[in-house]
């Protein structure tokens, strides 16, 4: 059991290290690398997405962008995102937890920022939904099917927590 446990564990760093490597790509092709070198040297796109950054910032006024981000997930990936380019993520007071704010200029949002994000949100959302997909089927039952969908009617009664109750 121990040699089983120690393939999985193994299994999982090496599928986290190219997810990882993965991400960095992504970084470096929003870094706008020109050569291969560049493009393999993934490090260095943080500081030339911020040489951009700094760039448009003397061109361009920084204006507040309100971003909305579909789940938890997603705004931290967003959060980080943000910080690693030096601009303050914040919210305001009655503002929904998912909802992030800050202030960047037009053209990097548009260009850099916002389709990095996608990028690299839909590389790790797909990366969840395998190890969850898997650990569902491990743990709990390898059917992976979705529920059959019958003709009718949908219930009108709901619960607050969803459940529907007796008809």
């Amino acid at each position: 059991m121990k040699t089983k446990d120690r393939e999985s564990r193994s299994v999982r760093e090496d599928d986290e290290e190219r997810l990882v490597e993965k991400l960095r790509k992504i970084e470096a092709l929003f870094a706008r690398a020109t050569t291969a070198g560049e493009r393999a040297a993934a490090e260095s796109a943080r500081d030339r997405i911020r040489a951009r950054l700094e760039q448009l910032e003397r061109s361009e006024r920084a204006v507040e962008f309100r971003f909305s981000l579909p789940d938890d997930w997603s705004k931290s990936l967003f959060i980080a995102l943000l910080r690693r380019y030096g601009i303050e993520p914040y919210r305001y007071a009655g503002q929904r937890r998912t909802t992030v704010m800050a202030r960047v200029t037009r053209t990097f949002a548009e260009e850099v920022l916002w389709p990095e994000f996608q990028e690299l949100n839909a590389t790790l959302r797909s990366h969840l939904d395998s190890v969850t997909k898997r650990v569902i089927a491990l743990a709990i039952h390898g059917d992976p099917a979705d529920a059959e969908e019958r003709p009718g009617q949908e219930p009108k009664r709901r619960s607050p927590q969803g459940f529907l109750g007796a008809e």
